[in-house]
């Protein structure tokens, strides 16, 4: 018997749902016995080389009203400049910095990222890029996850040569992509809002 082919139709898309939370950090929900710990919930170990800073900010939609149920991931280089490798389920090294963190909003849109600032990597050409860090937001009526960087208002000489930064044409909106430097009790805070839409809406990137 002849074996014909079936082609099947696309399954239709849904968004992140009301339960992202409870499926991304269970144990934020106290919900227990499902990780020990949510996974991306820690970036550091006392191991951890390069300044600690925190990246701190609020999500909102197009009103200016806070998305209490985004979860956001960042991934990022170590102090060197470099990106962690992967380890295996049996691998028997912890590595002292993941480069990748997990978090979700509270009731008032605000997430924060306990880590360290990231150094320069090569960019398309080769040349450095500013540092930065690579952000991914997924929340209740996003169909897909939305992709965009953060970069740091300190860094304004390598932030005007990045070749990501410097592509995006409307220079008034390049600040959508910069935090603000702080210092709160002796701790580096990079403050950065994210906005879905409207005015002030954050450049986001076709990945």
């Amino acid at each position: 018997m002849a074996f014909e082919p079936k082609f099947m139709k696309e399954s239709p898309s849904q968004t992140a749902g009301p339960y992202v939370h409870i499926g991304l950090t269970p144990n934020l929900q106290d919900i227990t016995g499902v990780y020990k710990t949510d996974p991306g919930a820690q970036m550091l170990t006392p191991g951890t080389k390069g300044e600690r800073i925190a990246i701190t900010g609020r999500v909102l939609d197009g009103s200016g009203m806070a998305v209490a149920d985004a979860v956001l991931e960042i991934w990022q280089a170590d102090a060197d400049g470099s990106y962690g490798g992967a380890h295996g389920p049996s691998s028997n090294t912890t590595p002292a910095f993941t480069g990748w963190g997990r978090k979700a909003t509270d009731s008032e849109g605000r997430y924060r990222f306990e880590t360290i600032k990231p150094g320069r990597v090569p960019g398309p050409d080769g040349k450095p890029m500013a540092p930065h860090v690579t952000l991914w937001i997924v929340a209740r009526g996003i169909n897909t996850g939305l992709h965009t960087r953060i970069y740091f208002d300190d860094e304004a000489g390598a932030n005007a040569a990045d070749p990501v930064l410097t592509r995006i044409m409307d220079t008034r909106r390049r600040p959508t992509l910069v935090a603000k430097r702080s210092v709160e009790d002796g701790k580096v805070i990079y403050t950065h809002d994210i906005c879905l839409q409207g005015e002030d809406e954050t450049v986001f990137f076709d990945i």
